[in-house]
């Protein structure tokens, strides 16, 4: 063989060599890029506070909702337990299914697990069209159901807590808990209009439903609206539905994009698929209690995936604008879109009235995890000085203020996360 052809071989080695780790590099950072893990910021800290101090709050807040006398936990025997909604007097599958988050993210074992066979044994159905999905009200007294009918975000907080569980202490400790995620997401696909139940995502529109029954299968709620749960599902539910999970997560986002209005930001509390407001039966639609979530809901996406980022920095900024010009301190808890105010006030706990409420307090300071004026930090601010108490009326609601209270202060300290396999 010439010299000419050893060269050739010798410099086709050497290309081939290098493109095989050139490929081999490529594969590293793609898989590296997958499973890296987010950082979390701790905002807190950023606007000036000791993590002691952080660490204290956070600890204070969990035991005056889950082991205080005043609390919304109860302990039912050896091996169950429930959250309850005190002020209208039944147990929720939103509460309970929002206890379970606050309890896998705490790393509280044995309230997730008190939690899930309760709701398990009296609110999931287990037989029927509604089989695998939960009553969303029940007299945690009598027992007996308000409803059979299910609430979407019930359904999707308790699979996400759920695969979270399983990621975070396995499924060999008493209860699958990917095998109860599973059971609820097959059971799912399986619902398709029998008995007038469907699936909790309205798979047309690629949005979770108001409902997964009758008309409210066709209409939404924006808070309801957890891009960053649907990515979750695309990573650890492993049903052969990652593809349709990102692109609800996707179709979320850019349903947020209309639903959100373009100057105040204010969101109205049930739409059409649209972004459209949707008037029900019961009170013209506004930016009312159900709204409070969806600030709190941007700002997790934002700090788990950051796939809107420059919308969402957009956002943070028009909200807080907008509530900034009402008074930090001073801001009322229901609105018009426009920022104007609603002709028709809804009740909560006999109460009919405005007031400065925690629970949208708590979730406004999320956004600054988002975005912060000069660094100012006055909704986080306003939130470290407010208060789980009651208010001179003596209203006092530590189920939704309080758990939304509990939820904002986990994410601006970093702690509220997306748990990956150990």
């Amino acid at each position: 063989m010439s010299k000419q052809s050893h060269r050739f071989l010798l410099m086709l080695s050497i290309t081939a060599l290098l493109l095989v780790c050139s490929y081999a590099d490529a594969q590293s950072k793609k898989s590296k890029q997958k499973n890296a893990t987010p950082a979390y910021k701790n905002v807190f800290k950023e606007a000036g506070y000791k993590q002691a101090d952080i660490d204290a709050k956070i600890e204070k807040a969990y035991r005056d909702l889950f082991e205080s006398p005043q609390g919304i936990y109860f302990n039912v025997g050896d091996t169950m337990g429930y959250v309850s909604d005190l002020k209208n007097h039944d147990a929720r599958s939103e509460g309970l299914s929002y206890g379970m988050m606050v309890a896998v993210q705490m790393n509280k074992k044995e309230v997730f697990d008190r939690i899930w066979r309760w709701t398990k044994k009296y609110t999931q159905h287990q037989e029927g069209p509604r089989e695998a999905y939960f009553a969303w009200s029940i007299n945690p007294q009598t027992l007996k159901r308000n409803s059979q009918g299910s609430a979407s975000d019930g359904e999707l907080y308790f699979v996400t807590s759920l695969l979270f569980a399983a990621n975070k202490w396995g499924n060999n400790t008493g209860i699958n808990y990917y095998g109860e995620a599973r059971r609820i997401l097959d059971a799912m696909w399986k619902k398709d209009g029998t008995g007038n139940i469907f699936h909790v995502i309205n798979k047309e529109h690629k949005q979770i439903s108001f409902v997964p029954e009758g008309n409210g299968y066709t209409w939404t709620d924006p808070s309801y609206h957890l891009p960053s749960f649907m990515e979750v599902w695309a990573l650890y539910a492993k049903d052969g539905h990652e593809a349709f999970y990102k692109e609800c997560a996707d179709t979320s986002r850019a349903y947020l994009h209309r639903a959100c209005h373009p100057v105040t930001g204010l969101n109205p509390d049930y739409s059409e698929f649209s972004g459209a407001p949707h008037n029900t039966r019961w009170i013209p639609v506004a930016f009312r209690y159900d709204s409070w979530r969806v600030p709190m809901n941007i700002s997790m996406d934002y700090a788990w995936f950051k796939k809107d980022a420059a919308w969402q920095v957009d956002y943070a900024k028009r909200i807080q604008q907008f509530f900034r010009s009402k008074g930090i301190n001073s801001f009322d808890d229901q609105f018009n879109m426009d920022g104007t105010r609603p002709d028709s006030i809804l009740q909560a706990g006999g109460f009919k009235k405005l007031r400065h409420s925690l629970g949208l307090v708590s979730t406004l300071a999320t956004t600054e995890m988002i975005y912060s004026e000069n660094n100012r930090y006055d909704f986080v601010h306003a939130l470290w000085n407010a208060k789980l108490e009651p208010y001179e009326d003596g209203y006092f609601d530590p189920y939704y203020d309080g758990l939304l209270y509990l939820f904002s202060l986990l994410q601006l300290s970093g702690k509220y996360q997306i748990i990956k396999p150990v």
